[in-house]
């Protein structure tokens, strides 16, 4: 995806269809609120990121059990709101759960609005139909766009490209294009199970922002010994993605990011070929991206009260079985 225009030390591209100006690379929520990063620094990163040319701000409910959006909405105080472009996402399937964790979520951001909210998580089948059933989560995000709450509408998922190709058709079969979708891109993927081959193309189609993430895989990709950070952050540039979101957990890999959106050029094709190459042993069964071979990332299934009860007209059924 081409640049837009450079702001400070990062480059701008286009959210898809919104027509928002995004930093190419964004600031992962869940880093901020882990035990090794106090609110000092967690504050520090996300001013510093912001001071720099960053404007990308994720983060989600359910992250360090709210410590994450806590230092967010602590970070953006004193004007910094107004600099930021700011995600969450929520975990409720039903319209009475979602409806709760955007307000918790509004509260600890200390916004009237956020821009992006996501649905997170859709690693199931089943989950695409939770949201959209007359009850479910969409309802209560739409109700909550239409009061001002909340900007744009997208969906996130790291288990499988199919599961996301499926929210997309049900979410067509209700008249409803996301704004934004984010899904694991990194070099691994492009061999396994991949979500850049599969689910990449039909997003560009769509005029559907891309979000990146997994990019590093938490680190475990360079566990491989096959690839560096930095070539790890300039394949996921290099694909038609309106931003890059990368954990920063200190200063060091704060300049790390900005170094990579700074030396970053498109790949020529011999180039990106070997880079591919390199990695292809590696990535064949999937272990340098638990995120889809295991449940170690998934929050909701650990926690599956945060999805909101089924539906009733289901648990009826259940009860005449």
């Amino acid at each position: 995806m081409a640049d837009v225009e450079r702001r400070g030390e990062m480059p701008y591209r286009i959210l898809g269809r919104t027509g928002e100006k995004v930093s190419a690379i964004g600031i992962g929520g869940w880093h901020l609120g882990l035990p090794k990063v106090d609110e000092k620094l967690g504050i520090r990163i996300v001013r510093d990121a912001i001071d720099r040319g960053i404007n990308f701000m994720d983060n989600c409910w359910d992250y360090n059990e709210g410590l994450s959006e806590l230092r967010m909405g602590k970070a953006l105080r004193d004007g910094y709101r107004q600099k930021a472009f700011l995600m969450t996402k929520i975990d409720g399937r039903t319209k009475k759960e979602a409806a709760r964790q955007l307000e918790h979520s509004l509260e600890r951001l200390q916004t009237d609005c956020i821009d992006l909210v996501q649905h997170h998580e859709i690693l199931r089948f089943e989950d695409p139909n939770r949201i959209f059933s007359e009850d479910g989560a969409q309802a209560a995000l739409l109700e909550a766009q239409k009061a001002g709450k909340l900007r744009y509408i997208g969906f996130t998922g790291h288990k499988d490209p199919r599961i996301h190709l499926y929210m997309l058709e049900v979410a067509r079969e209700n008249g409803f294009t996301f704004d934004a979708v984010q899904l694991p891109l990194n070099l691994m993927d492009a061999h396994f199970r991949s979500f850049s081959r599969l689910v990449l193309p039909e997003l560009v189609k769509d005029g559907i922002g891309v979000l990146a993430m997994k990019t590093l895989a938490n680190g475990s990709i360079l566990k491989s010994k096959t690839v560096s950070a930095i070539e790890c952050l300039h394949y996921a540039l290099h694909l038609p993605t309106s931003v890059v979101i990368t954990g920063v957990d200190s200063m060091a890999i704060l300049d790390q990011a900005f170094e990579a959106a700074r030396t970053f050029k498109p790949f020529p094709d011999a180039e990106l070929q070997a880079l591919l190459a390199r990695t292809r042993e590696a990535a064949a069964r999937g272990q340098y991206e638990p995120f889809k071979t295991s449940s170690i990332y998934d929050g909701t299934a650990v926690n599956p009260k945060w999805l909101g009860e089924e539906p009733p007209e289901l648990q009826a059924l259940m009860m005449q079985d």
